[in-house]
């Protein structure tokens, strides 16, 4: 049965309020007022300018550039909400950046993907909502309920659209992390798989040594969960027209587009890149990438999964 709570709440950061302000167009609700300050001595200071006492708050701020300031932010946000007795209060985080720290791979490092979720509640959060985490193991580093979104539908349809005989082509996935991801788009396009056997020889290179499947004279849907400065796209991208790839479009989650990624991608042979707007991309980088940069909207999945949570009813049926 729907659950009575307190009146719905948006508030959002100062990372991507663009996509909260898409959310609350598609709830029918105004964007709550915030503002945040930021001293000369680098400390923040955050206050909401609407009474919150019993509201059912929730909170937008992804973990984009600068990253630090955006999660210490929320971290304020959080606090303050619960001072002011919000009823609930619930991070939704459509980009969780330290997701990708998720395990003791090499001696004497921090996990910080599960530091930043033991702040996470501690600051205040109740629950927390986001979308295709890096490593799936990270919703367990949660003693809170999370609800985490999928960007699967938004890409598949978005394939569908742009290419009307997507199902002829190959989903490609660029390596065998990404395989659980590019098989469910490949059964939603109802299209070929393949992937790449990749050896990462740093963060920023990697070294493609076989391709499992075949990409030769077909259309090929490279998907993965972001893309960071580039350097493993260009990779992939590159790798599946040596082998003979007839047309090649990109899509993510999270496009970061850090670093070189911009110049990297307008160079790209390849006919898109496309990503979600988790995080959000400025008119200058979008300018910057010769015509080959696309945004997808997630406002209205978010925005169903937030009057779901509200209500009491079920996140998992937005999937079906």
């Amino acid at each position: 049965m729907p659950v009575n709570r307190g009146p719905l709440m948006v508030f959002s950061g100062q990372s991507n309020k663009p996509l909260a302000q898409a959310i609350c167009d598609s709830l029918g609700i105004p964007l709550g007022h915030s503002h945040t300050e930021k001293f000369t001595n680098e400390n923040m200071i955050v206050h909401f300018e609407d009474s919150l006492r019993e509201g059912d708050v929730f909170i937008v701020q992804s973990f984009s550039n600068p990253v630090s300031d955006s999660i210490m932010e929320l971290f304020l946000m959080l606090d303050a909400a619960k001072s002011a007795s919000a009823g609930r209060v619930t991070a939704v985080i459509p980009y969780y950046s330290y997701a990708r720290s998720d395990k003791k791979d090499a001696p004497r490092i921090s996990i910080a993907g599960r530091l930043v979720a033991d702040l996470l509640q501690e600051a205040g959060a109740d629950r927390l909502l986001t979308m295709t985490l890096h490593s799936p193991q990270v919703h367990g580093f949660f003693k809170i309920p999370v609800d985490h979104l999928s960007a699967d539908v938004v890409i598949s349809e978005y394939l569908r659209s742009r290419v009307p005989n997507a199902h002829e082509g190959v989903v490609l996935a660029p390596d065998a992390g990404s395989i659980k991801r590019a098989s469910a788009i490949a059964r939603r396009l109802d299209s070929g798989l393949a992937f790449i056997d990749k050896q990462r020889v740093s963060d920023t290179a990697v070294d493609p040594r076989a391709l499992i499947g075949d990409v030769a004279d077909k259309i090929v849907f490279i998907v993965d969960d972001e893309i960071s400065t580039a350097g493993s796209l260009v990779e992939a991208v590159n790798f599946s027209k040596n082998m003979g790839a007839r047309e090649v479009y990109v899509a993510v989650s999270h496009g970061v587009y850090s670093g070189p990624a911009i110049e990297r991608i307008a160079a790209l042979d390849a006919v898109e890149v496309a990503s979600t707007n988790t995080v959000y991309v400025s008119p200058e980088k979008i300018a910057g990438a010769n015509g080959k940069l696309a945004l997808l909207d997630v406002a209205p999945l978010f925005a169903n999964a937030i009057s779901n949570i509200h209500t009491g009813e079920s996140v998992s049926t937005l999937f079906e």
